[in-house]
């Protein structure tokens, strides 16, 4: 009888949800506000640095929400006969799990691609710097958008927009660090915003300092891209030591047993 009350449950939920008498798409565009407050900083990041200009953080959030929601009513389902304080927060906690799935997805993505993702931004301004030669440095970082890496340009053009509204502040360039947070962004970026305050007539001096700065940037990034690989060549070879030696160990106590037995 249990488990033919949680089937039908079920199936109501189901049957209620197709023929839109209730809707978790609605539900969640209708409280769209709260469920704002449980994004995490750095999610439209992660989905960037994944997907790039491709998909919809917001999208892609509140599909996350939705899926919370359900596994709740979903394990209330299995507790209906005996609901308590502590089902119920079990439940809730249960959908909070499932709700960070993508997001702890999403990070360990991230840190596989940790090198391959950060170095982007320093090839990036390696060729923006040829635009910086005969462009100020708002035209320039405007006409480089469409060759620009998928996972900044949104960023970009937002830090445009706002240099073209008249802010020639440094906020424009923090803004874009802080969005993208890639290793040494705020760095680049002060590098970039001081390029741009500076004259004319210095400003092959100040290319030459820009480029040698960006240089520096893009040459740790490989050394740490080549450290990173030799620590997980060594940590392989240290396994493959540990495990030879595990081996010959159970085979010489083998021995010596086989030789107390005779």
């Amino acid at each position: 009888m249990y488990w033919e009350v949680i089937a039908l449950a079920l199936i109501l939920l189901f049957c209620l949800n197709y023929t839109g008498r209730i809707s978790a798409n609605r539900f969640v565009a209708d409280n769209e506000v709260y469920f704002r407050k449980l994004k995490e900083s750095d999610w439209d990041f992660y989905v960037k640095a994944k997907y790039g200009d491709t998909v919809n953080p917001d999208f892609l959030f509140n599909k996350r929400i939705q899926k919370g929601l359900i596994a709740i009513v979903v394990i209330l389902c299995f507790f209906i006969s005996n609901l308590t304080y502590i089902t119920v927060l079990f439940s809730v906690l249960g959908g909070y799990l499932i709700f960070r799935m993508d997001y702890s997805d999403l990070k360990k993505y991230y840190k596989r691609h940790l090198n391959e993702i950060d170095a982007m931004l320093p090839h990036y301004l390696k060729g923006l710097e040829i635009l910086i030669q005969h462009y100020t440095v708002p035209v320039a970082l405007g006409k480089s958008i469409e060759d620009a890496p998928a996972i900044f340009r949104e960023g970009l053009q937002e830090m445009v927009n706002q240099i073209n509204e008249g802010d020639d502040t440094i906020n424009p360039y923090m803004n874009f660090a802080k969005t993208y947070p890639v290793r040494d962004s705020m760095r680049m970026m002060r590098l970039l915003y001081r390029l741009s305050l500076g004259r004319q007539e210095h400003k092959q001096e100040q290319l030459l300092t820009f480029s040698r700065t960006i240089s520096n940037l893009q040459q740790k990034a490989r050394e740490i891209k080549y450290k990173n690989r030799l620590d997980k060549m060594e940590s392989k070879t240290m396994q493959m030591l540990i495990a030879t030696g595990l081996g010959v160990m159970i085979l010489l106590v083998f021995a010596v047993l086989q030789m107390m037995n005779l």
